[in-house]
């Protein structure tokens, strides 16, 4: 990881939205997070979606800067009474240390532990993000991937 990256997480606003939704309609990207909306494309669904999530106080959701221009978000929320992580960088900025680093940022303001990540078994970049962030892997489960229209094995990450 560089360590020259400087980075800035801010609270995710609904300015921030639009950048965001542009991100994740990139094919590769896509595919590499597997569990995606059904329609990435359905930008009136991401934004009243993703508008509703801003409201919800169980959802410490960041936006990530580098050299003042959005790069990525980092959000942690709720499912199943587990509190998971999950994180999104512009295909622009990968293989940077960029989600490292604002992972690691992120881990260090919101303290819920223990806390999970879940990442499709062929998303190598990912895997290392977590593993560099002191997440374990603890198992795996089948889900069916949206972006890739079949059932795929997933890795689940645990950090305490």
């Amino acid at each position: 990881m560089d360590k020259s990256i400087n980075i800035e997480l801010r609270p995710t606003n609904l300015e921030d939205l639009e950048t965001l939704f542009k991100f994740q309609l990139d094919k590769d990207a896509n595919y590499l997070a597997a569990f995606t909306a059904k329609d990435p494309t359905d930008k009136t669904a991401y934004i009243k979606k993703h508008s509703k999530l801003l409201l919800d106080q169980t959802i410490t959701q960041k936006t990530i800067y580098l050299d003042h221009k959005i790069v990525g978000s980092v959000t942690k929320f709720i499912i199943n009474s587990n509190a998971e992580i999950t994180y999104w960088i512009d295909k622009n900025y990968w293989n940077k240390g960029i989600a490292t680093k604002a992972l690691k940022l992120f881990l260090s303001l919101e303290n819920t532990r223990p806390i999970f990540g879940r990442v499709a078994y062929n998303n190598l970049g990912s895997k290392k993000v977590l593993e560099y962030c002191n997440f374990i892997k603890i198992g795996t489960e089948n889900g069916f991937s949206n972006a890739r229209q079949k059932t795929i094995k997933e890795f689940i990450y645990r950090l305490n």
